[in-house]
């Protein structure tokens, strides 16, 4: 009989590897410093950009992504860390990621996963900078 601990721990590592397939982007992010109630409001800000934060002990998190193919992104889940598994483009939830970012510096932003491609820091910054879906679709019938 497994113990329940474990079963715990496999439920969470198939809940990550089921978000990947879901999803397929997803950032990193590390939170400690970040007070419960900044976290809280991370979190609603993040489900407003249409995107989940996942919070698990980093074994499962480094097991369920080795499992799910993404080793390059393992040597990123050190410490108190947060998976953002997101549900549209991660345009706006890399803005809600880089916005809190620079009010709450505690968070930082460590990499990610888009379409199976490992992004580092640097381009969640510059996703971040870029116009939303609408603003571009927007520019695009106004022929700016």
């Amino acid at each position: 009989m497994k113990k329940l601990g474990f079963i715990f721990k496999e439920t969470q590592g198939s809940l990550i590897r089921n978000n990947i397939k879901e999803s397929g982007i997803f950032l990193v992010v590390k939170y400690s410093g970040l007070s419960s109630p900044d976290l809280t409001i991370l979190r609603q800000t993040l489900k407003k950009a249409r995107a989940n934060m996942f919070v698990v002990k980093n074994t499962v998190a480094r097991r369920a992504l080795k499992e799910a193919g993404f080793e390059g992104i393992i040597k990123s889940i050190e410490g108190p860390c947060g998976l953002i598994f997101v549900q549209d483009e991660p345009v706006s939830a890399s803005k809600v990621l880089y916005n809190f970012a620079k009010d709450h510096e505690p968070l930082k932003l460590e990499g990610g996963v888009i379409n199976s491609r490992i992004i580092d820091r640097k381009e969640i910054e510059t996703l971040a900078m870029l116009p939303s879906k609408e603003v571009l679709r927007a520019q695009v019938v106004m022929g700016d």
